[in-house]
């Protein structure tokens, strides 16, 4: 059974950073991509970063390069995404999502629970 668990979200003031984590199981890790995602209060999914299989390459939403920084370690089945410098526009909840086999129509097939950023002072 394909597991994702979030954790890691909390209240953070403005400029400070916090680090996501994703727990996954049920699968071979390794052998797939994975991406945070993120919704805001009242808005859509929005793309944040992906990482492929291995590790060597990263992509980046523009709303987000710089500050933030996707990772996995593979040895323990875990993704993270480290966010430095939150802003207002930060608060959402965050998802991780696994990318789906090169045979399925979807993109991702299975999403975690979610994990709440709060950004305040």
């Amino acid at each position: 059974q394909v597991q994702l668990v979030e954790s890691g979200g909390g209240l953070v003031q403005p400029g400070g950073s916090l680090r996501l984590s994703c727990a996954a199981s049920g699968f071979t890790f390794s052998s797939y991509a994975m991406s945070w995602v993120r919704q805001a209060p009242g808005k859509g999914l929005e793309w944040l970063s992906d990482i492929n299989n291995d590790g060597d390459k990263t992509y980046y939403a523009d709303s987000v390069k710089g500050r933030f920084t996707i990772s996995r370690d593979n040895a323990k089945n875990t993704v993270h995404l480290q966010m430095n410098s939150l802003e207002p526009e930060d608060p959402a909840d965050y998802y991780c999502a696994k990318h789906a086999p090169p045979t399925s129509p979807l993109q991702y097939d299975y999403w975690g629970r979610g994990t709440h950023v709060i950004v305040s002072s």
